[in-house]
């Protein structure tokens, strides 16, 4: 009856032009209301992504890495589990910090280079002071985390290497000598250290000698880039040595790296941290380093460039890996 009472109500309602609330569950929002909501979930997502992309999450993945590898290594056991998380996720954060501050300064340098001019800086996603913000932030929670976490050692080891890459690097070497990614490669060979440290609170010699093997990997590797990027260099007025110095000059140095390289490669096995799978390991990609480079000396190409870069990465990515397996695997 009720449901009779409300169809006349209908009736009369649509007779005399009142205005109708139908019976039954409210109404789900309309398609324009959902759109609207997708759209500020897709800008919120992309927001995310642009800050992640300040980190350099590449760059900051092989740091990382290279850095756990140096917390197995302090240990002949296991890292203690919580040790292993706080200083992974501390390392990470003051890592993409640093990363982010680089973007934050060289901007205007980005902005005419076509490797960078899509970074969120110089696209304009992204504003100095949302990114001086934002690495303020996660390098705050980072060093605290190191701090309170791990290690008063691990914090100022890894506060310094942020301000030996942040600033020393990118403001006071990068623009002023081609030999800036000698002295700055200092920073970027620390990650090992900051693991030791934050597993056996020391800087032991191994340690260093892990060191001098990203210190000496890092001029072939990065001069490789700058070699099929040359014309980007110039036109961003950076002194990198193929700008400076010219290609045949930097191959060649690109072979006397590689060589050095391949020596401090061997120390670990000399000073007995490491066994015969690593020394295998060590060989071997050294051997093709030097194939890379000597290749580059015979019948250079940007092309070939591109790919000793891209094998550099490889390189020390399963050379230390091999550290690892070695460390826990001797023959």
């Amino acid at each position: 009856m009720l449901q009779g009472a409300g169809v006349v109500a209908g009736r009369v309602a649509s007779q005399t032009g009142w205005r109708v609330i139908p019976y039954g569950p409210p109404a789900t929002p309309s398609v324009a209301a959902h759109t609207r909501m997708q759209l500020a979930l897709n800008l919120g997502v992309d927001r995310l992504r642009q800050f992640y992309l300040l980190t350099k999450p590449r760059v900051v993945a092989l740091i990382v890495f290279c850095a756990v590898i140096g917390m197995f290594l302090a240990t002949p056991g296991m890292v203690p589990p919580g040790v292993l998380v706080a200083a992974t996720i501390g390392i990470w954060l003051v890592a993409g910090a640093a990363a982010a501050v680089n973007c934050l300064l060289e901007r205007t340098i980005d902005a005419v280079m076509m490797r960078t001019r899509s970074r969120p800086l110089p696209s304009g996603t992204l504003s100095p002071l949302q990114t001086l913000v934002f690495a303020g932030l996660i390098g705050g929670a980072g060093l605290w985390i190191l701090y309170r976490l791990v290690n008063p050692l691990t914090m100022w080891l890894t506060f310094g290497t942020f301000l030996g890459y942040a600033i020393v690097y990118t403001i006071l070497l990068k623009p002023l000598t081609p030999q800036n990614i000698v002295i700055g490669g200092a920073s970027g060979a620390m990650p090992p250290v900051l693991g030791w440290a934050a597993v056996s609170g020391e800087v032991a010699p191994e340690a260093l000698l892990l060191f001098l093997i990203i210190f000496a990997w890092t001029p072939p590797h990065f001069w490789a880039l700058a070699l099929y990027r040359t014309e980007d260099y110039a036109r961003a007025g950076l002194p990198m040595l193929p700008v400076t110095h010219g290609r045949r000059f930097t191959v060649l140095y690109v072979l006397l790296y590689t060589l050095i390289l391949l020596a401090c490669s061997l120390f670990p096995f000399a000073y007995g941290m490491s066994g015969w799978i690593y020394l295998a390991t060590a060989l071997m990609l050294g051997g093709r380093f030097l194939h890379y480079a000597a290749r580059l000396n015979l019948d250079y190409s940007d092309e070939l460039a591109r790919r000793t870069f891209r094998f550099s990465i490889t390189y020390l990515s399963v050379l230390f890996a091999a550290l690892l397996v070695d460390h826990y695997v001797r023959f």
